[in-house]
């Protein structure tokens, strides 16, 4: 498998040839790509593209290039795949640049941020999206333009080790659970474990299960779509507080334990290792854990507060770099992954369930036990979903890193939770 190491250094050689090209390309806009037109002379093309994931979506992914690649063999592709953590980063670093993939696997929170900042490309024309429901072609928009084509339907939900729960002789998880059930679940199963085995995440530090648990508060999101920031303190202390508790009791691994969590990584996140039992996960993310540990994991919505705490989200979206010289390619491509039967037959539901009604309808009889897991958490927390708030323009730092930094100073010790909520007061400064 191509490795983050080698691609780090392509990507430093190229970003460093970046400053002496030329780009010619439109900006996000053009209804055309600029110079990029179509290709209609069949001439050579390598497409840079970026994505993340399990090892289950690298292996479908790579399958599908090659397809795509024998259908159009004047297309190749240079691909550049990870895990979750430390992508956006990398990306952020090849954007300031102007050296981005071609093609950038986005996620939704970040999407103001790049088109707003005239990184990407304007994708309104030149792909066909009849088959795909309007709101989530919508999700894709900012400012009236289409920047990003959506990939799957996803939903919020968690994620557990029904094998393990299973010879423990606990309850599985119901729909309709409260936060308290879900913590007293998290001691029951400590005390059949005993010592150095953990149950529940600590998620002190997560910024996507706060906004959960404060949702179902009836507090609305920590930071509003229209970037105000509204954590609110009461709500976070008691959370916090929570978490103290069940760290202090072994529910939850210590934490530097519990830093080391790599979502996804098949030896790295804390539930493919084993270190618990259950994690805050997304229905799209299944068919990558379940690669793992064939059939040993299962689904289940999300607690609840005096709400519902899940919603309904795009899994994830391909944009096109707005520096790309091969946007016309690359708009042939997103129509290809998204349309095509092949495609689907060979992606799966390794990104979501499938955007194209078409497609699904084709695929559904070929459904494994897996993607039917998925479409059955969709279903679920459709009932009651909460509107999804893909994230305001300028905060997508404090969301993924800031937040993470001031949860984990708290779990270390090293301020108290008020001295951290004073932090968070302080940092969110820096955004409005």
């Amino acid at each position: 498998m191509r490795t983050w190491g080698l691609l780090s250094l392509t990507a430093l050689v190229a970003a460093s040839l970046a400053g002496c090209v030329s780009n010619t390309e439109s900006k996000p806009g053009a209804s055309n790509g600029g110079n990029s037109t179509g290709n209609t002379e069949n001439k050579p093309v390598k497409l840079r593209i970026m994505w993340w994931g399990s090892q289950a979506r690298h292996d479908a992914t790579l399958k599908a290039l090659d397809a795509y690649t024998k259908k159009h063999p004047h297309v190749t592709f240079e691909p550049e795949f990870s895990g979750f953590d430390g992508y956006a980063d990398k990306l952020a670093t090849q954007a300031a640049a102007k050296h981005a993939p071609d093609l950038i696997q986005m996620n939704p929170p970040w999407l103001s941020e790049y088109a707003g900042r005239n990184q990407l490309a304007d994708l309104s024309k030149g792909i066909r999206l009849e088959d795909v429901d309007k709101s989530l072609i919508d999700s894709g928009t900012y400012k009236d333009k289409l920047y990003a084509i959506p990939l799957g339907n996803n939903a919020t939900g968690m994620i557990y080790n029904k094998d393990a729960i299973d010879k423990l002789g606990l309850a599985l998880p119901a729909s309709g659970w409260t936060w308290e059930q879900y913590y007293e679940f998290g001691r029951q199963a400590k005390a059949k474990l005993g010592k150095g085995n953990y149950v529940l995440m600590d998620a002190t530090g997560d910024y996507t299960l706060y906004s959960a648990y404060q949702l179902s508060q009836g507090k609305g999101y920590p930071i509003t779509e229209d970037g105000k920031f509204n954590i609110d303190k009461a709500t976070w202390l008691a959370y916090v507080q929570t978490y103290a508790e069940l760290r202090k009791d072994g529910v939850v691994p210590p934490a530097d334990i519990a830093s080391t969590d790599k979502e996804s990584d098949a030896k790295l996140d804390l539930l493919n290792n084993g270190t618990v039992l259950m994690r805050r996960s997304l229905a799209a993310l299944y068919p990558g854990y379940d690669g793992v540990k064939p059939g040993a994991y299962t689904l289940a919505v999300q607690p609840k507060g005096v709400q519902s705490s899940s919603w309904l989200k795009p899994s994830m979206f391909w944009s096109v770099s707005a520096d790309s010289k091969h946007i016309e390619e690359s708009k042939k491509f997103i129509e290809w992954f998204i349309n095509d039967p092949e495609a689907a037959d060979i992606l799966g539901t390794t990104r979501g369930v499938p955007v194209s009604k078409k497609v699904l309808d084709d695929l559904t009889p070929k459904l494994t036990p897996s993607d039917k897991l998925q479409i059955e958490l969709i279903k679920s927390v459709s009932l009651d979903a909460q509107p999804f708030n893909p994230g305001a323009k300028g905060w997508s730092n404090y969301t993924d890193k800031d937040f993470k930094d001031i949860g984990e100073k708290v779990m270390f010790g090293k301020i108290t939770p008020e001295a951290g909520y004073a932090e968070l007061v302080k940092k969110a400064e820096d955004y409005k």
